[in-house]
Parts: structure tokens; C-alpha cells; sequence
């Protein structure tokens, strides 16, 4: 599956990257994240002295980290404040498969351990964050209304967002996410 190119370290934490979306921190067993990694019988404890918790964790914060910078990227990109969310809202997603990091909040392991969680919090809190500086921009703009608060339209869009993946993971269709998609934006639409 990997390149013989690819380091044992990066195999582990890639394989474990996949294995937590798919199945869940309990279901990602060391035997699995061996057998889809292709690394020896002692590597995981080889490289990450504290086994399977703490290959999690580099894998946790490896996904947090990219899908934050993902967000960044779009929401830092051209337009106004209104485009930059539509960017944001509308950007090719594997729906169905739902969100890396937000599937992770559903795992009661990773919430139950403040160190697995915290990867998680940060990138919500960051993406959250950013959100609600570019609606005081478009307030400021004159774009968006002075009555919207950033912070609970940002929780808003959030929450239209994991609530678009579930929705769209229980009906087996990626038009669910859409609609919530469709019905935010016209909510937001420029005045």
C-alpha cells in the first residue's frame, strides 16, 4: 500500500490516520494499523514508545493540522467576507465518509482523554474563530447585517457543516449537505 520510500514512522501514523476515520479509536487495533501500515511486529513501540495512545495522538494532531490548514487556505483566500464563507461551505468534501476531526467528537475515547481531545478543540475553536473575525468584516463591510453576532454565526456554520455530515451519512446522499448548505447561505446572502 505505501511506497518502500515512505518512512516506517509516517506508514504508522498515515494508517492510523485512516483506521481512526473509518473506524474509531476502539476499533483501530495495534494489529490493524500493523497489518494496513505493512510495518514489523514491534515497530509501533519502536517509534512511539507509548504505543498505540500516543500514535493516536500524532495522528489526531496530523489530521487537525491539515484540516485547519485547509480551512485557512479558503477562508484567507480571494473575495469578500460572504465569498470567502460560501468558499468555505461549498469546498470539495468527501461527505459521506464525514468530517475527519468532527467524527473524532463522537468517539468516546478521544473525549474522555484530554490529551487526544485537544488537537480536536483547537482546530474547532480556530476554524470558529476565524470564521467569526470575517463576519465583523463583513459587518464592517456593510455586507452582513449589524444585528449578527460572529461568534454565533460562526457556531452557526459549524454546526450546518458536522450537521450536514451526519445528515448526509444517515441518508447514504450528499444532498442533505447541501440543502443545509444552500438554506445557510441564503440566509447569510449579502443584504
Amino acid at each position: 500500500m505505501y511506497s518502500p520510500l515512505v518512512s516506517t514512522p509516517e506508514r504508522l501514523i498515515e494508517s492510523t490516520r485512516e483506521l481512526l476515520w473509518e473506524r474509531g479509536y476502539v476499533g483501530t487495533s495495534p494489529k490493524a494499523i500493523l497489518e494496513r501500515s505493512g510495518a514489523g511486529q514491534g515497530s509501533m513501540y519502536h517509534h512511539f514508545k507509548g504505543g498505540k495512545p500516543d500514535l493516536a495522538l500524532a495522528a489526531i494532531r496530523r489530521t487537525a493540522a491539515e484540516l485547519r490548514a485547509t480551512a485557512e487556505a479558503v477562508l484567507d483566500g480571494p473575495g469578500t467576507p460572504y465569498d470567502r464563507i460560501e468558499a468555505y461551505l461549498r469546498r470539495e468534501r468527501d461527505v459521506l465518509r464525514g468530517c475527519p476531526v468532527g467524527r473524532l467528537t463522537m468517539d468516546p475515547d478521544v473525549i474522555a482523554s484530554a490529551e487526544l481531545r485537544a488537537p480536536v478543540d483547537e482546530t474547532l475553536d480556530a476554524i470558529r474563530e476565524r470564521l467569526a473575525g470575517i463576519v465583523e468584516e463583513g459587518k464592517e463591510q456593510g455586507q452582513f447585517g449589524p444585528e449578527l453576532d460572529g461568534e454565533e454565526i460562526a457556531a452557526t456554520i459549524l454546526a450546518t457543516v458536522q450537521g450536514g455530515y451526519v445528515l448526509a451519512r444517515a441518508s447514504g446522499s450528499p444532498a442533505a449537505f447541501d440543502t443545509g448548505v444552500r438554506g445557510l447561505l441564503s440566509l447569510l446572502s449579502p443584504r
